[in-house]
């Protein structure tokens, strides 16, 4: 297992990718918001800037346009796929990404597909399912795995959608905290659904809700309710490989420390 970080596009990737080496990492995920980047002339250059700082890019996490508000009265009505009146731009923003994805030399991309509506029978929800499935044909065309970051739905929910959506190349980029963050579930629990769909993990603690409104709170690492030491033995049982990618959704020296003491419980946790 290698640890990585998620890094920003939105301009300066170079400066991105050298503080992926200044913390010492070799490995990183990149994640953008701005389509308007999603350009062959961006890719040709973070695919060399990742060849000459030896970086291994394990996901590409691709935004998509128009608004979205992560809390759970504005959050189902702007979020992913879910919204109809966004859908179809949202379907070819992700396509792009899938291009973009494909041009940098990654072999998979992520992204938000929101809250996917947990009843089977609700019209709603065969037109998401044939929206992603869109998505995932042409993710596969072009030989990127197409994964769903955990949070916004129950874990059987998540299995069920990739179940009926039926492509090969589909996968989870396994985000602890978020199943707490979201109230979805308690994510060592999750495992036994999703875990053999994990090809990427989000290093990330949390809580659970307080209240109907607002998501759970971020935590520094080991300060939530999520038991790595527990996650990291699962994933050693199962033989994964693949990256564990700190993510901490803050700024400033706090975050710059909240990520150096998460290297370390990691790297004591992996040994």
């Amino acid at each position: 297992m290698k640890i990585g970080l998620i890094v920003r596009h939105a301009g300066d990737i170079e400066n991105e990718l050298t503080k992926v080496q200044n913390f010492g990492f070799d490995c990183c995920q990149i994640q953008s918001w701005h389509t308007d980047l999603f350009t062959d002339e961006n890719a040709a250059l973070i695919r060399r800037l990742l060849q000459e700082k030896g970086i291994t890019l394990s996901t590409f996490w691709c935004g998509w346009s128009g608004p979205r508000v992560w809390n759970f009265y504005e959050g189902p009505k702007t979020l992913g796929l879910v919204p109809e009146e966004y859908r179809v731009q949202r379907v070819e923003d992700l396509k792009r990404g899938a291009e973009f994805a494909a041009k940098m030399g990654a072999v998979q991309m992520a992204t938000h597909a929101g809250f996917l509506p947990e009843d089977p029978n609700l019209p709603q929800y065969e037109a998401v399912v044939n929206a992603l499935r869109e998505i995932a044909v042409h993710a596969k065309n072009l030989g990127v795995a197409f994964l769903f970051e955990t949070g916004q739905e129950t874990p059987v929910t998540l299995k069920r959608v990739m179940d009926d959506i039926g492509t090969d190349n589909l996968g989870v980029n396994y985000d602890p905290a978020n199943l707490l963050l979201y109230g979805k579930a308690n994510p060592m629990d999750a495992l036994s659904i999703l875990g053999p769909y994990i090809r990427d993990v989000h290093a990330k603690d949390g809580l659970y809700p307080t209240d109907g409104r607002s998501l759970g709170h971020e935590t520094k690492l080991g300060e939530g309710l999520v038991d790595f030491g527990v996650l990291i033995q699962y994933l050693k049982q199962r033989g994964y490989d693949g990256a564990i990618t700190i993510e901490r959704e803050i700024s400033g020296e706090q975050q710059i420390a909240d990520i150096r003491h998460a290297k370390e419980l990691l790297s004591k946790l992996i040994g």
